[in-house]
C-alpha cells in the first residue's frame, strides 16, 4: 500500500540524530520526523521524547519527487485527540448507563425498599 499524504500511519523508529528520527512505515517505506514535529513543547534532545524501537502514530506531511518522506508525531496526535465536548458527552451517556445499571441491580437485591424484619 503506498503512502499518501494526509495519512495517520503507525511506525518504527529505526534511527535517531540530533535533528530527528527516522521510522520505519508500513510496507517497507522509511521517513523521518523533524525534531520540530516530536511535540508541541520545545524538544532539545530528541532523546528524552523516544528510543530506538518505539511505535509512533505519524501523519504523512510530504514525499518529495526523490521520495523522501516528512512525517509529524505531534500533527497525529492532534488529529486523534477527540474534542472534549465529545468525550464529555461519552462520560455523561455511560455513567447515566451505570447508574441505571446499578439501581437495576439494588432493586432485583431487595435494596432501595426497607421491608421491616
Amino acid at each position: 500500500m503506498p503512502v499518501k499524504v494526509g495519512q495517520i500511519l503507525e511506525g518504527t523508529v529505526s534511527g535517531i540524530t540530533n535533528f530527528g528520527a527516522f521510522i520505519d512505515l508500513p510496507g517497507g517505506e522509511r521517513g523521518m520526523v523533524h525534531i520540530s514535529e516530536v511535540a508541541d513543547a520545545y524538544v532539545k534532545d530528541i532523546r528524552d521524547y523516544l528510543k530506538q524501537n518505539d511505535r509512533v502514530r505519524v501523519k504523512v506531511l510530504s514525499i518529495e519527487d526523490n521520495g523522501k518522506i516528512g512525517l509529524s508525531i505531534r500533527r497525529a496526535e492532534a488529529e486523534s485527540l477527540v474534542p472534549f465536548e465529545d468525550r464529555l458527552a461519552q462520560f455523561l451517556k455511560d455513567s447515566e448507563e451505570r447508574l441505571a445499571d446499578i439501581k437495576n441491580r439494588d432493586n432485583k437485591r431487595g435494596r432501595g425498599s426497607w421491608r421491616g424484619r
